[in-house]
């Protein structure tokens, strides 16, 4: 509490000469807007001290370390946004391609992060379909998770039933909706189909096993390790090949008699980009979505001609662009969650402060299924 002492004159002490009388008008006026003055300077002082939150910020691109945890002022929300307090918030491997500058940010310094979900403690004027209190989450535009507090477009969070743990929510919302849209838009998985999924036992690709699965195709997943290749199985995962020991071209040309695969979903990018094309069968679709070993080299269209193959890059973004799209999308994502149709791993968690050990580790493949950033002060 800050107390203000302010000089009082009375006005009994207005009297005597209009010489007197001019002056001491002047210095009630003075005392007055010094008063108003110190008033408005307090008043700003506690508005920000109580905007005041933690934030991880990059300030130039690089490594894990230049992810900086420092203060950062939140304002209030305008109209059509709403403020809120996160819960939890997704790593993904797109946040370490905007840290390095695989994809570029709009500016520097930023608050990396397309994932999180929290609690509205704030709406803006004119918007009435979120209330204070309501449990929320986003994926995708704008960037900006990283966060305890942020003011997000009220048209760009989805509701989170009940059902869903807020951690579970965080952990799934991006990679669930991605899984999502892959498997039920970008390429329709159905029943006789086989498909390749590279990177199984990580965040997207252990949806994309489960999800498969269920919708009746025969699932090929590539791991690292046998531990990984375990929880591909259980993720179902009708073989699993582990790529540091064999040939997985070949070795997909066995299992699927030569005949290749429909479709491969392939996250992992240069390491495997070729070998991915040569495991599609005729007609086959390459869907490549990350490239977390590095960019793909450039492909000749005509490398596609002689298996009519084609090819697609797709972003999340493209496929969620109406409000229509984006509430279909996470409600599908929660009702398979819920009904047990996709296990969520939320096997590592780190306190939003240590983001960057949690990058280093996503990064040297330490980890499998998700992570997740809790913030601090939760």
């Amino acid at each position: 509490m800050v107390n203000l002492h302010f000089p009082t004159l009375r006005s009994s002490f207005i009297t005597g000469s209009s010489s007197s009388l001019r002056q001491q008008k002047k210095a009630l006026t003075l005392v007055r807007f010094h008063r108003a003055f110190l008033r408005r300077s307090v008043c700003s002082n506690a508005a920000g001290a109580s905007n005041m939150v933690k934030a991880i910020r990059v300030h130039q691109l690089g490594g894990p370390e230049v992810l900086r945890y420092e203060d950062v002022v939140v304002g209030e929300p305008k109209d059509g946004e709403i403020k809120v307090k996160n819960k939890a918030i997704g790593l993904n491997f797109i946040d370490i391609y905007f840290r390095k500058g695989v994809y570029k940010a709009s500016s520097l310094p930023f608050t990396p992060g397309m994932e999180a979900v929290g609690e509205v403690i704030a709406v803006g004027s004119g918007h009435t379909r979120r209330r204070v209190g309501d449990i929320v989450a986003y994926a995708g535009n704008p960037m900006g998770a990283y966060t305890e507090v942020q003011i997000l477009p009220a048209n760009k969070v989805v509701p989170v039933p009940p059902s869903v743990d807020p951690i579970v929510a965080a952990s799934v919302i991006l990679k669930g909706m991605t899984a999502q849209f892959l498997v039920r838009r970008c390429f329709k998985v159905e029943s006789g189909h086989t498909v390749l999924i590279h990177a199984a036992a990580g965040g997207v690709g252990s949806l994309l096993c489960q999800w498969a699965n269920n919708l009746g195709a025969t699932v090929i997943g590539t791991v690292s390790t046998p531990e990984k290749a375990a929880q591909a199985k259980e993720d179902g995962c009708h073989h699993v090949i582990l790529y540091k020991e064999e040939d997985f071209v070949a070795r997909v040309n066995e299992i699927t008699s030569g005949k290749g695969v429909d479709v491969v979903y392939d996250s992992v990018g240069k390491d495997t980009f070729e070998g991915s094309l040569a495991c599609l069968k005729i007609r086959g679709y390459m869907v490549s979505f990350g490239q977390s070993s590095g960019t793909p080299d450039p492909v000749p269209l005509s490398s596609l001609a002689p298996k009519s193959l084609f090819l697609t890059r797709p972003s999340l973004m493209q496929y969620t662009i109406t409000q229509e799209e984006l509430q279909q999308t996470a409600s599908e994502v929660f009702e398979n969650v819920a009904s047990g149709v996709l296990r969520v791993r939320v096997n590592h968690t780190y306190p939003l402060s240590q983001a960057a050990e949690a990058h280093a580790d996503l990064e040297n493949r330490k980890t499998s299924g998700s992570i997740v950033l809790i913030p601090d002060q939760v």
